[in-house]
């Protein structure tokens, strides 16, 4: 398990599972776990996400895995969760990224059911927009953004993770309905075409989540939460909502418009930034996470326990051939080959 495993055609690394130190489990995922790790030679601490190769075949997502190592290689941002290094084992793949110490925004909601203040609200609407602004700049929609996939570092700033069924804003995304169908844009769950619109209608679901503690489409499948949304608009009236600005409440009403090019951003990140709730906010300042977060962590680790703590079973079919193995050629990647004079120069643009 520990020798760094080689398909055909792929060079050698020096980075391989001996390099770190697994310190403890801090989050489990669809195909394995994720621990907390220390790089051995330069003493530095990463999550490390383990994901076992069969259950990966078997669940048949060899094509999201691969997607999502692809474009982490391509990607750097102070608001994503970023790649330092990806291996494989025979049977497993490794992804080592930025830890987030302060857990994701589900295990926030669970402790603390909502969000209280306008301002808290605001600030961690705006991690969610700059973390955006950068992917669409770079021509990438996400497509799955929700609570689970916003996690908080140890200042409390949000960063994106999880970009497995993220496309290209040009390609026709009509044949894909991927995705968690209550953030899920109307046009994704009608499988029509649909591009970075998708992300804002999911921001919007977020931030109407946090001020109700309810998604604005329910239903207990697809088929229900998709009929619910072709049935009536869903809005947040301010007579109902007193302690929140008419301001608040347009930007979020507008972000989850049933029609794409009547919601906000449509036009562009800019419609979204320039919205009267973010008028006089530093997009500077808080780029550079100058201003200090009202989520700040209190503990070290902020994961929930219970999941980590649920005991790891699976069942799947051996695959150790080596035509399976081809099917993660391309895998490897060590982020100081990108590195020159200590600054990562990886870019999609």
């Amino acid at each position: 398990m520990g020798n760094c495993f080689r398909t055909d055609h792929q060079p050698i690394l020096s980075v391989c599972l001996e390099n770190f130190t697994i310190k403890y489990p801090i989050g489990r995922g669809g195909y394995g776990q994720v621990f907390k790790v220390q790089h051995n030679e330069t003493g530095q601490i990463f999550a490390m996400k383990e994901m076992k190769k069969n259950l990966i075949i078997t669940k048949k997502s060899v094509p999201t895995v691969m997607n999502e190592r692809h474009l982490l290689g391509l990607l750097n941002h102070p608001f994503i969760v970023n790649l330092h290094y990806a291996f494989q084992t025979r049977k497993s793949l490794y992804l080592v990224v930025d830890i987030m110490s302060g857990g994701d925004l589900r295990y926030y909601f669970t402790i603390n059911n909502r969000i209280r203040s306008e301002e808290a609200l605001k600030f961690l609407a705006a991690c969610i927009v700059i973390g955006l602004e950068y992917l669409h700049n770079n021509g990438i929609v996400h497509r799955d953004i929700k609570p689970e996939n916003l996690v908080f570092d140890c200042n409390g700033y949000l960063h994106i993770t999880d970009f497995g069924i993220a496309r290209n804003s040009n390609d026709d995304n009509s044949y894909i309905c991927s995705g968690t169908p209550g953030y899920m844009a109307p046009e994704v769950l009608c499988s029509q075409n649909h591009g970075a619109e998708v992300d804002f209608f999911a921001l919007g679901v977020i931030l109407f989540e946090c001020i109700t503690s309810l998604r604005p489409y329910i239903g207990k499948n697809r088929k229900e939460i998709r009929d619910a949304v072709l049935d009536k608009q869903a809005k947040l009236d301010k007579q109902e909502f007193l302690l929140w600005s008419s301001e608040c409440l347009d930007f979020i009403n507008r972000l989850i418009m049933r029609k794409p090019e009547n919601r906000l951003g449509a036009n562009g990140i800019e419609e979204v930034k320039g919205h009267c709730w973010f008028q006089g906010w530093d997009w500077v300042k808080f780029g550079c996470k100058t201003i200090e977060s009202p989520f700040r962590p209190k503990n070290e680790d902020n994961f929930n326990l219970y999941q980590v703590s649920k005991k790891w079973e699976v069942s799947y079919e051996r695959v150790n051939n080596l035509n399976s193995q081809k099917l993660f050629a391309g895998y490897l990647f060590d982020v100081t080959l990108f590195r020159k004079d200590s600054s990562d120069t990886r870019s999609v643009e």
